[in-house]
């Protein structure tokens, strides 16, 4: 980036008008910092972001792990670690900025708060999403992480995080990587399992959503509860 007028370098430019200003690869080759003698930082950063050949560039770059970016010329573990963590800083933060605001009426409000983070996972994640008395969530928890095919629950672990933070009630939620939200046989085994711990431990839960790729299944409106 020393090529460039001090005025056009994305970090002097991101200092004078604000980070919104920037592209997406300007943003990125702050975060990268070097370029190498074949390319500046802006090149690389763009070479990065269209390297996943997908119309949403920064979905690609949110989805690969650590091993695929690293593996992209003139990156290496340094930089993809970088970027990564930066990433996941930014997930974080939205993520935590809509938790503090959601009160769960529907399962469209499980949907709109988690199903950006959920729609694209390669493996099967089941969540419990945790509300108070007026139905506002306080946590949601990361309880297992499956196969591609199965999510291993167990009651135990479930209300364990549910009886920590004092949840007056409870959501199930997991995504399945086909895209395909409809419940399997294990999914509705799985739930009425719970359904009947949560009765005896006096933790209600109200229902399980499954998240598919934009589209989503509540077992309740399906009477499979």
């Amino acid at each position: 980036m020393k090529d460039l007028p001090e005025a056009e370098r994305p970090r002097e430019r991101l200092y004078k008008y604000g980070p919104e200003v920037l592209s997406n690869s300007e943003l990125l080759a702050i975060i990268i910092s070097v370029g190498n003698k074949k390319e500046s930082a802006v090149a690389l950063a763009q070479r990065v972001l269209t390297y996943g050949q997908s119309d949403n560039e920064l979905m690609w770059l949110l989805q690969a792990s650590v091993e695929e970016i690293s593996s992209i010329e003139g990156i290496g573990p340094v930089k993809a670690g970088k970027i990564k963590a930066a990433l996941e800083l930014g997930r974080r933060i939205n993520r935590t900025g809509a938790m503090n605001k959601a009160v769960i009426k529907t399962p469209q409000d499980v949907s709109a708060l988690l199903m950006d983070q959920m729609r694209y996972l390669k493996k099967e994640h089941f969540k419990l999403v945790q509300l108070d008395t007026k139905n506002k969530v306080i946590a949601i928890d990361d309880i297992s992480i499956g196969t591609l095919d199965a999510s291993i629950v167990h009651p135990r672990e479930v209300f364990l995080s549910a009886i920590k933070h004092c949840s007056a009630s409870v959501i199930l939620v997991h995504n399945h990587p086909s895209g395909d939200p409809n419940p399997s046989h294990e999914d509705i085994a799985t739930t009425k399992r719970l359904v009947q711990a949560g009765d005896i431990l006096g933790i209600s839960v109200l229902d399980h959503v499954i998240i598919g790729d934009g589209t989503i299944i509540s077992l309740k409106e399906k009477n499979f509860m």
